[in-house]
């Protein structure tokens, strides 16, 4: 009978040898513990080991068939410790794999994370630069509609009480538009002195033929110098 089949033997054989009187203390716990082994997958993974194991469990039986109780316990003794040995080196390795296994599961899900966060700056960036290109053109409409908007209007407004720059520049037969006061203020300086104080009878001049520049150039300073 070959090492492996003689300790499968007496592994399957343990519940019936167990019983017996005068066993090697260490006999049964060492054939335990080699099960445990291969169904752990030691006769695979550590073939060398196990096979190992399975000869000093063999030299054991032989002794033990002699009578030799006491060198058999000693080769039963270091089957067992082989075994522990070797049990041990089979957690450890499935430890190991279990370890490798959650760092690449937390890589890949980093890595999605990464991609996802990519993509969202990629997105945003796309859409300043969208509207980067799309601001300058909002602006030239925005232009072209005032210039259409002051053609064919009123050329002069008179003052009623109460009313102000932006006020009269909002009229729908003005500007329509409050923040283009600034045409007015700049075609009537020489009776205006305070955009924010116009007189009740006074005849401000509506400029009519104020170019591209100067309504943008009006919409940026209402901008920066809001009327009360």
């Amino acid at each position: 009978m070959g090492t492996m089949a003689r300790a499968m033997f007496w592994v399957m054989a343990l519940g019936l040898a167990g019983c017996a009187q005068g066993l090697p203390r260490y006999r049964t716990e060492a054939l335990l513990k080699y099960s445990a082994v291969k169904v752990q997958g030691g006769d695979a993974s550590a073939a060398g080991e196990f096979a190992s194991i399975a000869d000093a469990l063999e030299a054991g039986d032989r002794l033990l068939e002699r009578k030799r109780i006491s060198d058999a316990e000693s080769y039963y003794l270091l089957a067992l410790r082989k075994a522990e040995l070797a049990e041990q080196v089979l957690l450890d390795e499935r430890m190991r794999l279990e370890a490798q296994r959650l760092r690449a599961e937390e890589e890949s899900r980093e890595a999605e994370r990464q991609r996802r966060l990519d993509e969202a700056q990629r997105q945003e960036k796309e859409k300043r630069e969208r509207e980067s290109q799309e601001a300058p053109k909002k602006v030239e409409r925005s232009v072209a509609v005032k210039e259409r908007e002051v053609r064919h209007l009123p050329s002069s407004h008179t003052v009623k009480r109460g009313e102000t720059l932006p006020q009269i520049a909002a009229r729908s037969d003005v500007y329509g538009d409050a923040n283009m006061w600034p045409l007015i203020y700049r075609a009537n300086r020489d009776q205006i002195r305070d955009p924010r104080r116009i007189w009740p009878g006074q005849v401000l001049r509506i400029p009519r033929n104020a170019s591209r520049e100067d309504v943008a150039e009006a919409l940026r300073h209402a901008h920066e110098r809001q009327l009360r």
